[in-house]
């Protein structure tokens, strides 16, 4: 007796729901069963991406870290110590004459290890042993004042100084043009120079 062989396509034909083990039928024709789109199937089980999302963002992008409450501040400066800068120097400063000059105004400078260099270091802050060893070496740690946009900020004159040259007729701005050690001498010579005009009138 003669066996035709029936086609694939008339074989997987199902008569009930879910025949065949493929589920829906969209999920085995053209590409497959994608798992969804963007970042989906990347949540707490991660069943489609999760070698994805560990590939990209690591181990951390699943589950808690640390306090989330609102109102908890965090502290988000960056640390390095001595041990690291002085492993680095070609890499974080540049050297003119006998020290080094470093710029690492986003960081906090920490203590461990040891210094062998005269450094020059400006940063956003420092320990104490840290300020101590790279004094005992004749370098310094020079603390910069950073703004919310990275900006340097520049120290502002006292109100009291600001309110009496307002009232002497001065110009009301904060004299952050002044060095510290003229601020107190502007604030004077304006003031004078205003009486001087009063008594020649």
């Amino acid at each position: 007796m003669k066996l035709t062989k029936r086609t694939k396509s008339s074989r997987m034909h199902g008569r009930n729901r879910g025949s065949h083990g493929w589920g829906a039928r969209k999920k085995h024709k053209k590409s497959g069963h994608k798992g969804g789109k963007g970042m989906s199937g990347s949540g707490k089980r991660a069943d489609q991406k999760k070698t994805l999302v560990t590939k990209l963002y690591g181990h951390k992008y699943f589950g808690k870290q640390g306090i989330t409450s609102k109102g908890t501040k965090k502290d988000k400066r960056k640390r390095i110590n001595l041990q690291q800068i002085e492993f680095s120097l070609e890499k974080y400063g540049k050297k003119i004459g006998d020290k080094w000059e470093i710029n690492l105004k986003d960081y906090k400078i920490l203590g461990t290890g040891e210094v062998k260099n005269k450094l020059i270091i400006k940063a956003n802050d420092s320990s104490k042993s840290a300020r101590e060893k790279v004094k005992s070496k004749g370098g310094e740690i020079i603390l910069i004042c950073l703004s919310k946009h990275g900006q340097t900020k520049a120290k502002q004159a006292p109100k009291s100084t600001i309110k009496k040259v307002e009232k002497a007729g001065g110009e009301s701005h904060s004299l952050n043009s002044f060095p510290k050690s003229q601020t107190k001498a502007g604030s004077e010579i304006i003031l004078s120079l205003k009486k001087e005009n009063k008594n020649g009138s």
